[in-house]
C-alpha cells in the first residue's frame, strides 16, 4: 500500500475561519472535494457515511469527497475550515484504500498548522456561504498550481501543512486495509485504463481481454475486490468527473457528458439526478455548500 500512498496528492482549495449560525443547515451535500474542519467554539453536526458526528470544541473532522453528507448547526458554530482536492495514481481515491478516522482530537499543533495555513492563504475565503448565490469557479481552475501572488515555497509549504493534518486522520494500517490495497493493486492497470479512457466506449469483454482474464471470472473478480461490479464502477467514474469539470469550468453540460462518455444528454441527466439528487443544471448553480 505505501507505494500507492506515496502517490498522494492534495490541493488546497479553499480555507478560512468562520462563525456560523443557524444558517449553517444543509442536506444532499454531494462534493468532489473533501473538507476538514477544526472547531474552536460552539456546535453543530454533520453526518456522512451513515454517521452523525457532533462538531465540537478542540476536534477535528474529516468529510471524504464524494459522499452523500448533511450539516446542521442550531446556534453558533466557529470553526477553521478547508477544502481540497485528493487524487492517487490509477483514478483511486484514498478512501477506496485506507480505513479512515472522522474525528480526532485536536492537538497544540494543529491550532499552529492553521493559523500557519490561514496566513499563506489569506485569499482563499469562502466570501458568500450561501449556495444559491456563491459562485466561486474561477478560483478552482488553477487549484492544482500556485495562485498568481502566491510563491513556490508557499505553494510547497501550503501543501505540507494540508498532508500533516491529513495524516492525522490515517491512523495505523490494519490488515483489512493491507488487503484492500493488494485488491486494488492487482486492478492497477485495469483502473488506470478506465480512468484514462472515459470518454470512449468501455465494456467488461473490454477490460477483461487486456487485464488478460476470462470476462465471467474478471467480473466476479472485480466486484469482490472494489465491491460494485465493472459497468457501475465506469459510470460513477464517468458522474464524479462531470461534477468535477461542472465546478472548474464553464464548459456545456452536453459537452461534458460527451467527454466523459455519455453522449446522450437524457441519459446522462438521468444518471446524474439518481447520483446526485439533482438534475445537472440545477447542481450547478447551486453546488456550493460551506
Amino acid at each position: 500500500m505505501f507505494d500507492i500512498i506515496k502517490s498522494l496528492q492534495l490541493r488546497l482549495l479553499h480555507m478560512g475561519f468562520i462563525q456560523l449560525d443557524s444558517r449553517w443547515q444543509y442536506d444532499n451535500v454531494i462534493s468532489p472535494f473533501s473538507r476538514l474542519y477544526l472547531i474552536t467554539a460552539g456546535e453543530g453536526w454533520v453526518l456522512h457515511n451513515g454517521q452523525k458526528f457532533i462538531l465540537k470544541p478542540g476536534y477535528l473532522y474529516l468529510i471524504p469527497s464524494f459522499t452523500y453528507s448533511r450539516y446542521h448547526c442550531d446556534q453558533f458554530l466557529e470553526q477553521y475550515y478547508i477544502s481540497f482536492f485528493d487524487a492517487l495514481q490509477e483514478g483511486l481515491s484514498i478512501y477506496d484504500l485506507k480505513s479512515m478516522a472522522y474525528e480526532i482530537e485536536a492537538m497544540p499543533i494543529d491550532y499552529a498548522l492553521m493559523e500557519r495555513l490561514l496566513a499563506q492563504n489569506p485569499d482563499r475565503a469562502i466570501i458568500q456561504p450561501d449556495p444559491k448565490t456563491y459562485d466561486n469557479r474561477p478560483e478552482v481552475l488553477p487549484f492544482n498550481q500556485p495562485k498568481p501572488n502566491q510563491s513556490m515555497s508557499q505553494f510547497v509549504e501550503t501543501n505540507g501543512i494540508l498532508l500533516q493534518l491529513f495524516s492525522r486522520f490515517l491512523g495505523a494500517e490494519n490488515d483489512q486495509d493491507q488487503q484492500r490495497a493488494k485488491g486494488f493493486h492487482q486492478l492497477a492497470s485495469v483502473l488506470q485504463y478506465i480512468d484514462s479512457h472515459l470518454h470512449e466506449k468501455l465494456t467488461v469483454e473490454l477490460l477483461a481481454r487486456n487485464a488478460h482474464l476470462n470476462t465471467d471470472y474478471f467480473s466476479r473478480l472485480f466486484l469482490s475486490i472494489v465491491g460494485i461490479r465493472p459497468m457501475d464502477y465506469i459510470i460513477n467514474k464517468r458522474l464524479e468527473r462531470a461534477q468535477l469539470l461542472m465546478m472548474t469550468s464553464s464548459i456545456a453540460l452536453k459537452e461534458i457528458a460527451e467527454s466523459v462518455g455519455i453522449p446522450s444528454i437524457y441519459y446522462f441527466s438521468r444518471l446524474f439526478k439518481r447520483r446526485f439528487g439533482s438534475p445537472p443544471g440545477m447542481y450547478r448553480s447551486t453546488a456550493w455548500h460551506m
